[in-house]
């Protein structure tokens, strides 16, 4: 008799390091684990912070920002990707915290803190991450606190969302390179040993990729019949997720010499 496996402890948010909080909203699920990751950078003892992800538009959610910010003024605006759980309620955020909003790679000195914003597409075309120079690595999608990153391919409410795979795996050697102390994602708990798990998702990518081409070497077609032969049956958002990463994997070995 086997012993049952352990269920992880739920993610609360909150301090993580002095330059760090989480605050994290109402909206946990199979795509965004606990909830989604609002992250409140600033230096001890400023009176101004950077935010990165906003989140839905979820009055509660913003409430429990502002508390966070505790009176700072918002100088910076970073939404990691265009997906809803991260920056949909960015209009509404801006009303109550007007600031200059980050989405493309460039560095910044606010707040104290100087940060890095990245360009790590794969998740998405425009997905970014953040480095502070105090070794705080914020990940958004691109590396979660648990599980894998969905490759999100093709349309959703209209607009392409261009995830690819080759894009994803450079974006790992890419974060592979910094000297990053803790990973703080968009979903999920914080990563202490951000090279363990960066090398662990890019290795499990390379594994999927290995059973999809045996799968295509048994005769196996298409997202659906490949989809079964790699995972087995599935059902509805692990179905449609694992059908997203299947879509991106057989692009990827279409696109090999």
């Amino acid at each position: 008799m086997s012993a049952p496996e352990s269920v992880p402890p739920r993610w609360t948010g909150g301090p993580v390091t002095d330059r760090a909080t989480c605050v994290l909203e109402d909206n946990a699920g199979p795509m965004t684990l606990d909830g989604t990751n609002t992250w409140v950078l600033s230096t001890p003892g400023s009176d101004e912070a950077v935010v990165v992800d906003p989140g839905e538009d979820d009055p509660a959610h913003r409430a429990a920002i502002g508390t966070v910010l505790a009176g700072r003024r918002v100088v910076l605006v970073v939404g990691t990707h265009r997906h809803r759980d991260h920056v949909g309620g960015m209009d509404a955020f801006l009303a109550e915290h007007p600031a200059p909003v980050v989405r493309e790679a460039g560095t910044h000195e606010v707040a104290g803190l100087r940060l890095r914003v990245l360009a790590t597409p794969g998740h998405t075309s425009d997905s970014v991450c953040v480095l502070l120079d105090t070794g705080e690595l914020l990940t958004g999608d691109t590396l979660l606190g648990r599980g894998s990153t969905v490759i999100a391919t093709g349309h959703q409410q209209g607009v392409d969302q261009g995830g690819d795979l080759g894009d994803y795996l450079r974006s790992l050697d890419l974060l592979l390179t910094l000297d990053a102390d803790v990973v703080l994602p968009g979903h999920g708990p914080v990563v202490r040993d951000p090279r363990a798990a960066l090398s662990t998702q890019r290795q499990h990518r390379l594994d999927r990729l290995d059973q999809v081409r045996r799968a295509l070497a048994a005769g196996h077609r298409g997202v659906d019949d490949v989809l079964v032969a790699v995972h087995g049956q599935l059902e509805g958002t692990l179905k449609w997720a694992a059908a997203q990463s299947i879509r991106a994997q057989l692009d990827f070995l279409a696109q090999q010499p």
